[in-house]
């Protein structure tokens, strides 16, 4: 395999981990120690807010429709139904089942949505609307019966408005206005509502990304996170303006997120390479500071001499999104197997599926493509598995658990299985396994 980086990531995205991990660990342990009193003081400190609870009333989520243009709601009102058809649709694919196994046992499978789910919509640099539509509609059409979300306030306004009328649309319970740390640990410890969430779910910074991880086993999280990714897999067909313009959209996000661009064309590389300052240079300020230090510091180019090759380094960076601007879709459709979510084709890309388009927008990055999808109607349903079966049935089953038992050096449950032998079927003998 030939690689060459043409250009190479100075940073990654593990970059100050450490220093994340000890500021977090303390937040939440104070926050558990002092309660809501604590919680609050954070979102004073970090947020602004000082209007007592942070639970949002029924008049200011009316009140917060009432600044939203008609357009923007028919837009929201276009994610949500195509977010949630999908969500519908992963919910329908799965199916519980009974199965005779051999004659008189019998094994099944249940579906049973989890009780509480905490989903947090990031609010901070850019109010991710299409966030409160992934987790808040998903987990409600997964059947979770109740839905507890949070979204940072600004100071005395609030949560922004179009955010808490996405949350609401969607069918949130509860509305918190508190963000990062404080919001996750709030919703986990069940302060302002009285329910401790079952599971957390919700992009964020890396602050909220590492209570999530830390919280891990006393709560389900929906995956492990980091800053968000694009990778783009691209050949000599590609339109080098649109693979530019794709990386520095996502470049936007923030200082931190990665940026890939995987190809088997130099001149395809070199053209990318030289349009993607001047695709920074348009955007606003906020914006254009992100994404000059994404590319600087996250930023790669990788020259493959086959699309095999291109294929295996994609598949090991799993990037979060990945777009494939190439020739023979269907061969990399076929070929791929790790990643977020995957766009196919040019007219395909990484802000439609974010958006509005119908697949989840919260994903695995940090290589956790190898092992795990996406959000989706599935983490919100816990896949539980029943047994029973006849008399008869147990002849044959206890006979086999009490050897297995006794050859792990377990006596105990290998006497479960001998005394129901002896009440079944006292006339006969078995081999036990002694």
């Amino acid at each position: 395999m030939a690689i060459e980086y043409i250009k190479r990531a100075g940073k990654t995205s593990s970059t100050e981990e450490d220093n994340t991990r000890d500021v977090v660990t303390e937040m939440l342990r104070e926050i558990e120690a002092g309660g809501e009193e604590k919680a609050l003081e954070y979102a004073k400190q970090l947020d602004g807010w000082t209007q007592g609870s942070p639970v949002v009333t029924r008049d200011e989520i009316d009140s917060a429709k009432e600044k939203i243009p008609q357009q923007l709601q028919d837009d929201i009102q276009f994610a949500y139904d195509r977010v949630s058809s999908f969500a519908k649709h992963q919910r329908d694919s799965m199916s519980e089942f009974e199965v005779e196994l051999s004659p008189g046992l019998f094994a099944g499978q249940k579906l049973i949505p989890i009780a509480t789910a905490g989903c947090y919509v990031p609010g901070g640099r850019y109010a991710h609307i299409a966030s409160a539509i992934m987790s808040v509609a998903t987990a409600k059409v997964a059947g979770v019966e109740n839905v507890i979300a949070s979204s940072v306030p600004h100071g005395e306004e609030g949560v922004h408005p179009a955010i808490l009328y996405a949350m609401d649309l969607c069918g949130a319970d509860t509305i918190l206005a508190m963000g990062g740390v404080q919001g996750i640990a709030a919703m986990a410890y069940g302060l302002f509502t009285g329910k401790s969430a079952d599971i957390l779910v919700g992009p964020g910074n890396r602050f909220v990304a590492e209570a999530k991880r830390l919280l891990f086993g006393r709560v389900g999280i929906d995956l492990f996170a980091g800053p968000t990714e694009i990778a783009i897999i691209a050949d000599k067909t590609a339109d080098p303006e649109i693979v530019a313009c794709d990386l520095v959209g996502q470049a936007e996000h923030g200082i931190d997120s990665p940026v890939w661009l995987f190809t088997d064309s130099r001149d395809l590389a070199d053209a990318v390479i030289a349009r993607v300052p001047g695709y920074i240079d348009a955007l606003p300020e906020i914006q254009r500071k992100a994404a000059t230090a994404s590319w600087r510091d996250y930023g790669e180019v990788v020259l493959c001499d086959t699309r095999e090759e291109i294929a295996a380094i994609s598949d090991q960076y799993a990037g979060e999104h990945l777009e494939v601007q190439a020739e023979d879709l269907d061969w990399w459709l076929g070929r791929l197997k790790n990643y977020g979510s995957l766009f196919v084709g040019e007219e395909a890309t990484v802000a439609f599926g974010d958006k509005c388009s119908g697949t989840n927008h919260i994903l695995p990055t940090k290589g956790a493509g190898r092992y795990t999808g996406g959000l989706s109607a599935s983490k919100f349903i816990k896949v539980v598995t029943y047994q029973r079966q006849s008399m008869a049935a147990t002849r044959e089953v206890a006979a086999a658990a009490a050897r297995l038992s006794r050859q792990e050096g377990m006596e105990g449950h290998a006497r479960t299985g001998d005394d129901r032998l002896a009440k079944y079927f006292p006339n006969e003998t078995f081999n036990l396994g002694y």
